[in-house]
């Protein structure tokens, strides 16, 4: 082989290696002030967890069952939902920081005439999302729809998180 040849080989095979690790990182795409990224690519060689929509718990035992009062005000209800979406991706090794995607479904509230209340939810999610000790921002629709599966319940939140796949995890012993 003459050096030529071996000398564009080497030169492909390094622009391929530091092609390939340039996109071994989630890549979070949008404005800095934005609150959600504009789009979120996650290269292969991730492991995905998808979150079923979580609702919101009770909150006060002692209000009417199945009323708003029992669920909290869109703050309260979405801050719940939070900590269980929290919860769950912890149960699978994830935080907050591995969520690129995230579904919200919000309910008109009837204090506010039936329109869905974004800055509670906003209020809340700005806790969790976009801050100095979590930084990440994930890809996210908000959409207003006409109930969820409880009465009372006015938020709902599905997700979708990914991490680098850990080679280690895959040869673990039963």
């Amino acid at each position: 082989m003459s050096l030529k040849v071996l000398t564009a080989a080497l030169a492909v095979a390094l622009l391929g290696a530091v092609s390939a690790q340039a996109q071994t990182k989630v890549e979070h795409n949008g404005g800095a002030k934005a609150a959600i990224a504009s789009s979120v690519f996650v290269p292969a060689g991730y492991d995905t967890l998808y979150v079923s929509g979580m609702t919101p718990p009770v909150v006060d035992q002692a209000a009417p069952k199945g009323t708003k009062a029992s669920f909290g005000d869109t703050k309260t209800q979405t801050m719940g939902v939070l900590q269980r979406l929290e919860d769950e991706l912890k149960a699978h090794g994830f935080s907050f920081a591995d969520v690129v995607q995230m579904r919200v479904y919000m309910v008109g509230d009837p204090d506010m005439g039936g329109k869905m209340d974004f800055a509670g939810m906003m209020a809340a999610y700005s806790t969790k999302f976009g801050t100095a000790d979590q930084p990440n921002k994930p890809a996210r629709v908000t959409s207003q729809v006409a109930s969820l599966v409880g009465a009372g319940q006015l938020v709902e939140i599905e997700v979708q998180a990914a991490k680098p796949h850990v080679a280690a995890k895959a040869g673990k012993k039963k």
